[in-house]
């Protein structure tokens, strides 16, 4: 079909004309495989961050000194200085990369100066006219000269069309990539193009199906593939990268902050086969990754691992709730190989269900993890327990004296090492004995253990002398900050624990 014909199917609104037909524009970027692509053997490498290698190994006619050699098909977001170009006996001179693609704002655009036809449809009688105009602006709208009338086309919906002549030179229906080589000899040989680009990007997602009552989640890891490189990917050999390599001139790697829910990590190897410090997660089959595509591949599936609820709070120093706050409703499992599970899991979305009395599965609450060691444990947040609550209170703050103080002594908490500091002006020595109140509630039909964590004891070096001189029930201290108590609380009760503490501050 020729240009002119093409042309003639395309509508215009007063923001862009529809510009189809765009194959007509090069002859040269047939297919003969008739799969639709100018590419050949297709193997990516896919990062996590939005990074992918991309090797792509053509059969490609060479003439012997100098040539000019086009590769239709390629990323449109690729980097071009990352490209390796290897042929035998063929040296690569100088590359171009034409991402200046054929759309109908870009075909418009490339039209100011030259003279379009403009084929107006009577709406009453369906009779067609046909006017040449000349492009002026595209700027905010389309400005045509016609005749002598300058008119403005509007996106009002009656049925106008454009007619172009021809494409503009430098517009591209595909992004190309054009090399000039040097050949010793002619003839057909495997021409290899390897090059990095964005554009593509995968991550983990995590469906978690919770067992109460056996304490058990079944789970199934899901690799979820995007590809916004603007190009089509077909039938390509595809592994993906767990981790997160340095990229760009700062050598960043992780591009952001995210909650790991982990415990403790793991120190177990996982069964999977790794490059570098990256473990790597080949697809089972050959895939096309599409343009604009999400795309879903399954890598992971385990049946009863070991899981708990767990219901916590955390409460900083001197914290006064005005009212009781809701308790956080976790769920703990490990990634050993024990357990079950036995994987490393790269980072992504964990979403938690569980089956309600007719056997649904319900969704109850996702988290974001890292990149999780196999062998570690995992405590995650699901939501808020709606029958579960904490108040805490500072119930008796006052100053002691020094003696007071000294008394206590034997129930110094101390870090490791000593203070080195060298303090010109000491600070007053004041001393305080602040009783906190923790008023526990459960609406539950069966009793539940609460696991609170008083934070903010560790001040630094000059207030990290802190004493426990009195708690009703004996508490973990899990670091020079934190402090653990897990509490029973009854069904359809209520539990108040007390705990004394002395500090400088």
């Amino acid at each position: 079909m020729g240009l002119r014909a093409v042309a003639a199917a395309c509508g215009i609104s007063a923001a862009a004309c529809l510009a189809a037909g765009a194959a007509a524009q090069s002859g040269a970027e047939a297919d003969p495989a008739g799969s639709g692509t100018a590419q050949g053997d297709v193997a990516l490498t896919i990062y996590s961050n939005d990074l992918a290698l991309v090797s792509d190994v053509r059969q490609i006619a060479i003439a012997q000194g100098r040539s000019r050699v086009e590769f239709p098909d390629v990323s449109a977001m690729i980097r071009p200085q990352t490209l390796s170009f290897a042929a035998a006996n063929t040296a690569i001179v100088e590359q171009n990369f034409d991402y200046d693609l054929l759309t109908p704002d870009k075909l418009m655009e490339k039209a100011v100066g030259q003279t379009v036809t403009l084929l107006r449809t009577n709406p009453a009688t369906g009779a067609e006219t046909r006017e040449r105009a000349r492009v002026l602006s595209v700027a905010g709208g389309t400005v045509l000269q016609i005749g002598d009338r300058i008119e403005v086309l509007r996106d009002d919906g009656l049925p106008v069309r454009v007619i172009f002549d021809r494409v503009p030179p430098g517009l591209r229906a595909r992004p190309t990539l054009s090399v000039n080589l040097d050949s010793t000899r002619a003839g057909m040989r495997p021409v290899q193009l390897r090059y990095l680009t964005g554009g593509l990007g995968w991550s983990a997602d995590y469906v978690a199906l919770y067992n109460e009552s056996a304490g058990t989640i079944d789970m199934q890891g899901w690799v979820t593939l995007t590809n916004n490189t603007g190009t089509t990917f077909h039938n390509a050999d595809t592994v993906l990268v767990a981790g997160d390599p340095a990229s760009g001139p700062n050598g960043g790697g992780r591009g952001g902050y995210r909650e790991r829910g982990m415990i403790r990590a793991g120190t177990e190897a996982a069964p999977r086969e790794r490059l570098g410090d990256f473990y790597l997660y080949p697809l089972a089959t050959r895939t096309t990754v599409a343009s604009a595509q999400t795309k879903q591949v399954s890598f992971l599936d385990v049946q009863a691992v070991p899981a708990r609820k767990i219901y916590a709070r955390q409460v900083y120093w001197q914290q006064n709730d005005a009212e009781p706050v809701n308790a956080e409703s976790r769920i703990a499992f490990s990634t050993a190989r024990a357990q079950g599970l036995g994987d490393a899991l790269p980072a992504g979305t964990v979403r938690f269900y569980q089956r309600d009395r007719e056997g649904t599965a319900q969704f109850i609450g996702e988290k974001g993890i890292g990149h999780t060691p196999m062998g570690s444990d995992l405590s995650l947040v699901t939501g808020e327990a709606f029958d579960i609550t904490v108040k805490a209170e500072v119930e008796k703050r006052e100053t002691i004296t020094a003696a007071e103080w000294e008394k206590s002594a034997r129930f110094r908490v101390v870090r490791n090492g000593r203070i080195t500091e060298d303090v010109t002006v000491e600070r007053p020595k004041t001393y305080y004995r602040t009783t906190m109140r923790y008023t526990l509630t459960n609406a539950k039909s069966a009793g539940v253990e609460v696991e609170l964590t008083q934070t903010g004891l560790d001040r630094g070096w000059w207030g990290d002398d802190y004493r426990v001189t009195f708690e009703d029930l004996a508490g973990e201290q899990l670091n020079a900050d934190q402090r653990r108590y897990k509490v029973p609380v009854p069904a359809e009760g209520e539990r108040v624990i007390r705990v004394t503490y002395e500090t400088r501050y």
